[in-house]
């Protein structure tokens, strides 16, 4: 089975998934002209996006939400269950709170919208890759004043969870490490960025150490 472990090497593997021929053929044509991306597969449909992704084993999913035969959300879970190495990036033109709370729960890496520049589209795909959570700005401020609870402290969970991302874990080593997968540290940074109002990992670590959550650094 393949490892959840980031990936190291040069060529980064990318499937699409999106009903319109136009959006995949656009975005085929973009990343082929970036060094270190292949474009391995399309997918018009979900349960298509599934099959290929067990078929090619890519780096990246690029998703959308709505399509046909299992939606983007849907086609998320069974990709990540079938290939769990795989990081999948929602793109889509919707950015309800609930849209954004599913593909995060299905566990999605990231969440952008498909006004995007092409730019921070390939920066979302190479982090990604690595292990790191991709937010659009407005995706972000949506999915923290979703989740936020000003009052509520940490779980212990939450600011172990923290606490590894302070000394530079990515989150499959953070799971591996507690033992359990990584979607659920996904789900349990997300919780804990919504708590401390912040939308990304280096802001919850700093603001967390600012309120006494965590320990300052030696």
């Amino acid at each position: 089975m393949t490892n959840s472990r980031p990936v190291t090497r040069d060529v980064l593997t990318v499937l699409i998934a999106d009903d319109h021929p136009v959006v995949r053929t656009g975005l085929r044509g973009m990343l082929a002209a970036e060094a270190g991306i292949s474009v391995v597969a399309e997918a018009a449909s979900g349960l298509e996006a599934i099959a290929m992704a067990r078929r090619h084993e890519p780096d990246v999913v690029l998703m959308d939400l709505r399509m046909p035969d299992g939606d983007g959300v849907e086609a998320t879970a069974g990709i990540l269950a079938a290939v769990p190495a795989a990081r999948v990036v929602v793109l889509t033109t919707y950015e309800s709170d609930a849209d954004i709370v599913r593909a995060v729960e299905a566990g999605a890496t990231g969440y952008l919208l498909k006004d995007v520049p092409p730019a921070e589209l390939v920066r979302a795909i190479r982090a990604a890759a690595l292990g790191e959570t991709v937010l659009g700005p407005g995706v972000a401020g949506r999915l923290v004043s979703h989740l936020q609870r000003p009052s509520e402290p940490l779980s212990p969970r939450e600011s172990e969870i923290l606490a590894h991302v302070a000394q530079g874990l990515t989150n499959a080593e953070i799971g591996r490490g507690l033992h359990i997968s990584e979607a659920t540290v996904k789900t349990h940074l997300m919780r804990a960025f919504g708590k401390l109002g912040v939308s990304d990992r280096t802001a919850a670590v700093t603001r967390a150490i600012e309120l006494g959550m965590l320990p300052s650094p030696r």
